[in-house]
């Protein structure tokens, strides 16, 4: 039985593909069978991985629409371990074709119950349309990546109505938010640290142990093609995600 964990927040420049993409090398590290479903349609997850975007022939677009494509859309990287479904642009018009399809918000859902694996990562969309309420109907557990600024808080609360949303509708009513992860950390400001008391005055013990810096290594992995645990494994934001990952094993398993 998988955990299927949604890696979600509205706004973008988060931390949030540079977080699926590192906890899942990690994660595979750790002898779990990983599967990342790129679900944003600017596909960064996708080419973080090394992977061309023009050369996908099954993405995470035509397991909307065809379930039984999934096992041609998922490919294996020898480097990392990881599985993934990768995605590009064409993911952006799935929004307008799903309106009108019956079970609309089931159908990422549909399209990877059932598959083998340890844990799966959504790298969510950054925003909240019918993309992102798929997955979280095919989610577990929801991670929410909020970088160390001045408008950190900002929409948490429209993103967390979302959730809520799914879970009194019926569409996935065991939903539960499993944390937020604090991003881009700069314990030399003041700041950075008024954005830590505030989240722990908000979410309480939601808030992960695990603080990720902000740090060069980790923003120039994916330029490599690669996570930052295959670019640069001693840097401060390697060990930030592998810390992480022991954190989530933890308590996830």
């Amino acid at each position: 039985m998988s955990s299927v964990i949604a890696v979600l927040n509205q706004k973008g420049g988060v931390g949030k593909t540079t977080t699926a993409i590192n906890l899942a090398a990690y994660l595979a590290k750790a002898k779990k069978r990983v599967l990342l479903v790129d679900f944003d349609p600017q596909g960064n997850a996708t080419s973080g991985l090394g992977l061309s975007k023009e050369m996908l022939e099954t993405t995470s677009y035509d397991i909307l629409f065809s379930p039984g494509e999934i096992s041609t859309a998922i490919l294996e990287s020898k480097t990392t371990g990881i599985s993934i479904i990768p995605t590009n642009s064409a993911l952006a018009g799935a929004e307008v074709e799903l309106v009108n399809k019956q079970g609309r918000e089931l159908k990422l859902k549909q399209a990877i119950q059932g598959l083998n694996y340890d844990i799966v990562l959504i790298d969510c969309p950054p925003s909240l349309g019918l993309l992102t309420v798929n997955a979280l109907t095919a989610a577990d557990l929801l991670l929410i990546p909020v970088q160390a600024e001045y408008y950190a808080l900002e929409g948490l609360g429209q993103l967390l109505n979302v959730m809520q949303r799914v879970r009194e509708s019926g569409l996935n009513p065991d939903l539960e938010l499993y944390g937020v992860l604090l991003t881009m950390y700069d314990g030399r400001t003041s700041l950075s640290t008024q954005v830590q008391d505030e989240l722990k005055k908000h979410f309480g013990a939601k808030v992960l142990k695990t603080v990720i810096p902000r740090n060069v290594k980790l923003a120039e992995a994916p330029s490599f093609g690669k996570p930052v645990l295959y670019h640069d494994k001693w840097s401060k934001g390697a060990r930030a995600y592998k810390q992480l990952a022991k954190e989530v094993l933890s308590d996830v398993g």
